[in-house]
């Protein structure tokens, strides 16, 4: 069971490093990799439609998604911005709790977002992004 964090503002390639893992852990494991992001609570139903009002939503199923998975004895990889330290932390504490390995990775490219995340919104998560 082991949990890698991948935070990074919206372009940094978070998705594309935890598709670069999954495919280099791949190799020679038997291990369930898990890929996990609350972007993808907004896809369910096959397309992205992003809803403001259900962000907490997303983020909390993220959260049980990826304790879920643990529990199970996955490998779970959770690519979100994790701005802040508070937005990490639960995630933090639920691998000490569960006694997982845990590991962290920051996306620092610069790619077109795939999501559409203005710009404005962009530049202000750079200005509040806390180092770890």
């Amino acid at each position: 069971m082991k949990l890698t964090l991948i935070r990074g503002i919206p372009g940094s390639g978070k998705t594309t490093l935890a598709k670069q893992l999954i495919k280099t852990l791949l190799r020679g494991s038997e291990t369930k990799i898990i890929h996990l992001e609350a972007d993808m609570y907004f896809e369910r139903t096959g397309t992205y439609q992003f809803d403001p009002i259900k962000l907490k939503d997303a983020h909390n199923w993220c959260f049980n998604q990826t304790l879920k998975y643990l529990e199970q004895g996955a490998h779970v990889i959770v690519s979100n911005t994790f701005i802040k330290r508070w937005e990490i932390k639960p995630y933090i504490e639920l691998a000490q709790r569960l006694g997982s390995e845990i590991e962290i990775k920051e996306a620092t490219g610069t790619f077109k977002n795939l999501h559409g995340v203005p710009e404005e919104t962009i530049l202000r998560m750079k200005q509040n992004w806390e180092t770890l």
